[in-house]
């Protein structure tokens, strides 16, 4: 039997396969509220078969967005239509998750696709531009085209993290079956445990122990806001990629205190600091999530540049990770996970596919003569 298309449990969530959607930032929406386009982009996930569909970085504030276009988890107004796409995962045989976030230093980011600032007074108008303040551990600029944050104080570290928790609760009025910290790619809670972005000399600052503090506060307070029988996720930056940021093993004693605390999978990603040196390649980030699965004993989901059904079951064969999550290869193939089973699974794999579409793909399959 493949082991990719295992069921496996997390508390009292349990999912078909082990093929997850990693989220991804797709700065589509207006004053945080999803729309139309995350309904869509996130449900196709679930008519191709994917176990779990994580919906992309949520600002748990106003300023924890990366840029204005990003989702957020800040008024209650913005649960109604998160509402909407879980049910629609739901219905379609896909559990449902959210990451909870903040920028940190690097909100007011730019929309990708535009290359900079160059809105027109029109389209700022018609896409709810904002602009704001950013905050951070330590007054550091992320780089020159940022601008220098402002750093926390004891207030501002109480109201960030009061943030967490509400947003965690809104998460479940929406209905989601489980969360997703962010604590990776450059972003707040990554900006405290990294000694590339944390300068600070106080009790938050310095040895690792101090650096974990905060972000082990916000992990504390958000599962005990998450009820105890849906799991929490949490993503880490496993290296930051260079010489004197994040190490693997600060990662693996991170992941241990992460575990103690009740986080049920790390999802093993790097990097996120200007001045990374990263080996990319296929499955570059896989020995990652070994290296923390084997050091902190616990559950991980590998990610990055994952493409081929036989890899992903040997990742699993071998207990290198628990879960495979795909982003931009799902973004490729939202089908994947239907198109893996063809050539994992013995048999007829039809029945897998959404009852509008199965029976004709079939057909499909016995005009051409590639029918099973």
């Amino acid at each position: 039997m493949s082991k990719l298309f295992s069921p496996v449990t997390y508390r009292g969530m349990t999912l078909k396969n082990r093929v997850i959607v990693a989220p991804m930032c797709q700065y589509s929406a207006k004053h945080g509220m999803a729309n139309d386009w995350q309904l869509v982009h996130l449900g196709r996930f679930a008519l191709g078969g994917f176990s779990l569909v994580i919906a992309e970085a949520a600002g748990v504030l106003p300023e924890g967005r990366i840029s204005y276009a990003c989702l957020g988890l800040w008024d209650d107004a913005q649960i109604a239509p998160l509402q909407l796409i879980v049910d629609f995962l739901h219905q379609n045989g896909a559990k449902a998750g959210i990451q909870l976030a903040h920028a940190g230093r690097k909100a007011n980011s730019p929309i990708p696709w535009r290359g900079g600032f160059n809105e027109t007074e029109a389209e700022k108008a018609a896409l709810g531009f904002e602009s704001w303040a950013s905050v951070a551990p330590s007054p550091e600029r992320h780089t020159m085209s940022y601008p220098v944050p402002e750093g926390l104080d004891v207030a501002g570290l109480t109201r960030t993290r009061d943030g967490f928790v509400a947003a965690t609760k809104r998460a479940e009025e929406a209905g989601f079956d489980m969360i997703e910290l962010h604590s990776a790619h450059g972003y707040l809670l990554n900006q405290f445990l990294s000694p590339v972005a944390n300068k600070r000399t106080d009790t938050y600052g310095g040895s690792l122990e101090n650096r974990m503090r905060f972000p082990l506060e916000v992990a504390r307070a958000v599962r005990a806001a998450w009820p105890k029988d849906k799991p929490a996720f949490v993503r880490i930056s496993v290296t930051d990629w260079i010489d004197g940021g994040v190490t693997i093993d600060d990662s693996v004693a991170y992941a241990r205190e992460l575990k103690a605390i009740g986080y049920d999978v790390v999802h093993c990603s790097s990097s996120g600091f200007d001045g990374a040196t990263i080996p990319v390649g296929p499955l570059y980030q896989v020995p990652l999530a070994e290296a923390v699965r084997k050091g902190a004993d616990v559950a991980t989901a590998a990610v990055g540049l994952i493409t081929k059904a036989e890899d992903a079951e040997r990742i699993l064969e071998n207990g290198q990770a628990d879960l495979i999550a795909l982003a931009r290869q799902a973004l490729d193939d939202p089908n994947w996970p239907l198109h893996a089973m063809r050539d994992l699974v013995a048999g007829d794999t039809y029945g897998n596919w959404p009852l509008q579409a199965g029976y004709a793909v079939r057909n499909k399959d016995r005009a051409l003569g590639t029918a099973r």
